[in-house]
């Protein structure tokens, strides 16, 4: 079955909790302002699109394409990445609320989180080799067998990994953040 190919489109201010986005091929779109709340994206493929200013909460992600997708000022939470078409699947954040969100399993090399919001968020299993997280709260995430090797943490804050549980080798940590590699000792640092 052949989906629609829908390219160079802008979308701005629509609410597709009502009425679902169409399924097809979108390329080079760009989504100003629209709410996906607890949508079906299921098999909707998303090439060098854009989401500005959106709320895609609990989505429906089921073999859903993200490739070279950019999330700006977007509130994602709850979204199960994991459910995602792995297959080139690349996204970068900035300044979004992905509280809660699960990347399981996924490899998400050279990931860019940017003034993030990552609180209970899900890194279980997860390639985020070379990723960045500048000046995100990672407030209670989960790192667990997470390869995290040359990973950029040093701008963030509420980090907790263990380090015996995770791949970390080349990772970057500021001082002030690198006590969350401790805390699984539970010792107590004066």
């Amino acid at each position: 079955m052949n989906l629609p190919f829908i390219a160079d489109k802008t979308f701005k201010n629509k609410d597709y909790t009502t009425k679902t986005l169409a399924k097809g091929e979108y390329d080079n779109c760009t989504f100003i302002n629209c709410n996906f709340s607890e949508s079906y994206l299921s098999t909707i493929s998303f090439l060098e699109c854009e989401f500005i200013d959106c709320n895609l909460s609990l989505t429906k992600t089921k073999e859903t394409a993200f490739k070279d997708v950019v999330f700006n000022n977007c509130k994602l939470l709850g979204v199960p990445f994991q459910d995602c078409n792995p297959f080139l699947f690349s996204v970068r954040f900035n300044n979004c609320i992905l509280s809660l969100a699960s990347f399981y399993n996924l490899k998400i090399k050279f990931t860019t989180f940017k003034s993030c919001k990552l609180e209970q968020t899900d890194f279980t299993n997860t390639d985020l080799t070379a990723s960045t997280f500048d000046e995100c709260d990672l407030h209670k995430a989960i790192f667990d067998s997470s390869i995290i090797e040359r990973a950029d943490f040093t701008t963030s804050k509420n980090i907790s990994i263990n380090p015996e549980n995770n791949r970390i080798k080349g990772a970057k940590f500021s001082k002030a953040n690198a006590l969350g590699l401790l805390s699984h000792y539970n010792i107590d640092i004066l």
